[in-house]
């Protein structure tokens, strides 16, 4: 633990971090345990499913589960950024972990969320352009156009991530150690800094704020104009497929886009940390556990394809 003198004033510079994480007894925290534990596994099986389905099925080999299974993948990757290390934190006596580790995490937590928020908005233009404009579909999207956008958005990620990790980590930590969450993320750790945070927070809402408003923008004009196209059918069961397809999508940003706007595009977002790590566990755990069910309740083609792998499977078993 390196100290630095200045006159009369004494800072000292931390080298590891303690995750509070949850208070509470024994029995808290094994219950705490029990449903991350839980909550991991669903994400991470379910997640792999879905890439090894739309992986295996010919089927499924278009544009619109390229990017599906593109967000199962970001889902799988940032809940194993998060989940491991809370769990050995539960039980564990002292919860350190080292400055090094503490950037890393934020650094590709930071990375992968933002990229998943740029790949949603990209699936909502996927939406548009096969509704809307069927005969340009196949050459608008082809196989390297949707490569470029998929770079696009770890792109857009990897930026954020650089920015608000080196301006967090360049913040000098010396009036504490202690950070009030269960990983190292910007606004609790804005929270300990003993320099002054105005710049962070500005970049925190400022960046934040514009993502998601631009994110947002695209939904919304996709969205608009697929209604518009909808509205136009004549054919009921097009119809029908069309809302199922897209509801499943609405559905993920709406759940993506609703907390992260409360854990970081609001005012008073950094000081309220335990409404923070309830918000956290929802997008960290819970909604990369849920797309890939609504993905896969709401669409016949995946259900189809589940279905098809289960008794490929289950007639190899008995050949055995």
């Amino acid at each position: 633990m390196p100290s630095h003198s200045n006159g009369n004033l004494s800072m000292v510079y931390f080298q590891d971090f303690v995750l509070e994480g949850f208070a509470g007894g024994l029995e808290t925290q094994a219950l705490l345990f029990a449903v991350f534990l839980a909550l991991y596994m669903v994400t991470v099986l379910g997640n792999l499913l879905m890439i090894i389905v739309i992986t295996l099925n010919s089927r499924l080999h278009s544009p619109m589960y390229y990017f599906l299974k593109n967000l199962s993948f970001l889902d799988l990757c940032y809940s194993s950024v998060i989940a491991p290390n809370a769990l050995a934190n539960f039980f564990s006596s002292s919860k350190v972990i080292t400055f090094a580790g503490c950037v890393t995490q934020l650094f590709f937590f930071s990375l992968l969320v933002t990229t998943e928020g740029f790949l949603l908005g990209v699936m909502a233009y996927d939406r548009f352009m096969a509704i809307c404009s069927p005969l340009r579909y196949p050459i608008t999207m082809c196989q390297s156009a949707c490569t470029h956008l998929v770079l696009g958005a770890y792109c857009g990620g990897c930026l954020n991530s650089v920015v608000q990790t080196s301006f967090t980590f360049h913040l000098p930590f010396c009036s504490s150690n202690r950070i009030n969450h269960f990983f190292c993320d910007v606004p609790p750790l804005l929270q300990i800094a003993c320099g002054n945070t105005a710049i962070n927070e500005l970049l925190l809402f400022g960046i934040c704020g514009l993502f998601i408003v631009a994110v947002t923008f695209v939904i919304l004009i996709s969205y608009g104009y697929i209604t518009v196209t909808i509205l136009r059918m004549g054919s009921g069961a097009g119809r029908r497929k069309i809302f199922s397809t897209c509801g499943s999508h609405v559905t993920a940003v709406t759940l993506f886009f609703g907390p992260v706007f409360v854990m970081y595009a609001q005012p008073g977002a950094i000081e309220s940390m335990e409404q923070g790590k309830v918000v956290s566990v929802f997008y960290t755990l819970v909604i990369p556990m849920l797309n890939p069910l609504i993905y896969s309740l709401r669409n016949k083609d995946v259900k189809e394809a589940l279905r098809g792998l289960g008794q490929k499977h289950m007639a190899t078993w008995r050949m055995y």
